[in-house]
């Protein structure tokens, strides 16, 4: 059996890497001032931060069921007799329920993973869902191993500034004052299908300090439960040498496992703004 690896451009994983590693993306849209774009393929991660931190009227979508429709029809075409799409977390869009509905119409050969990930998390179960592939096993044997362990991920996000949390509702006009008075950085957390806070930290030091912290403790916590991880970093940073100090301190963190690092997707990136900096651990399927 043939089968087909279809993600997302929440992934990270864009259409010219996609085409490198044999996988299928399709470009999340994002409306800027009332224009649709599409991540990765008209609108580089750059730009996107340059129009939010602009002011301009920007905001994210899941795809058309005709865009995925015809990508999922274009995957059959080139001969593949099944295929698993791998979309962000059904927690934090309605885009995986979308596709479900969907593959009712395909007769058993569409396989939607719901495996509760989004960003460099989603990224690694698309490597996975590869391997697995790769080793022979079906869409169904996939989506099964990548539901199973789907929970096993976990991503925080510290914030530089609070303007677009409270622009998205996130936070109240008086919290975010009195927060950038005080220097006050929100530490997030992604696990599951939540985008929650989970501590305010004073100052962006401090906050990257934290967010490495509990890192490490989620690291050491997946090693007494033997489960194969895989660290990742993230940030919206608008100038390359910050991306790559983030970067360092993430590699110091877990030396025997060098993360990879990605700009912070669009569906994140529009709550949290420019200059975010976040982390991950995955359960890894296959090394």
């Amino acid at each position: 059996m043939k089968t087909a690896v279809v993600t997302d451009s929440n992934s990270g994983i864009f259409e010219a890497e996609g085409k490198e590693l044999g996988i299928y993306i399709l470009p999340m849209p994002v409306l800027i001032d009332n224009q649709v774009y599409f991540e990765g393929q008209n609108l580089s991660s750059q730009q996107f931060y340059h129009h939010l931190q602009g002011q301009k009227i920007v905001t994210t979508s899941q795809p058309s069921p005709g865009d995925l429709t015809a990508l999922w029809d274009r995957v059959f075409r080139d001969g593949y007799e099944e295929l698993v799409y791998i979309p962000m977390s059904s927690g934090l869009s309605s885009s995986c329920a979308t596709a479900q509905m969907l593959a009712e119409d395909y007769g058993g050969k569409v396989f939607v993973v719901d495996n509760h990930r989004i960003s460099v998390t989603q990224r690694y179960a698309v490597l996975d869902a590869l391997g697995l592939a790769q080793a022979g096993c079906s869409g169904k044997e996939i989506q099964q191993e990548l539901e199973r362990t789907g929970l096993d991920s976990i991503i925080y996000i510290g914030v530089e500034t609070l303007q677009y949390l409270k622009r998205g509702g996130r936070i109240t006009p008086a919290a975010a004052a009195m927060g950038a008075v005080m220097g006050i950085k929100p530490l997030l957390i992604i696990q599951g299908d939540k985008l929650d806070a989970c501590a305010k930290v004073r100052g962006t030091a401090n906050c990257k300090k934290r967010l490495l912290q509990y890192l490490e403790q989620a690291g050491e916590k997946y090693a007494r439960q033997g489960i194969p991880f895989q660290a990742a970093a993230a940030g919206s940073f608008l100038n390359q040498e910050d991306a790559e100090e983030w970067k360092t301190l993430c590699q110091g963190l877990f030396p025997d496992r060098t993360p990879h690092y990605d700009p912070l997707i669009c569906s994140v990136g529009c709550h949290v703004g420019p200059g975010a900096f976040g982390m991950a651990l995955a359960r890894r399927l296959v090394p």
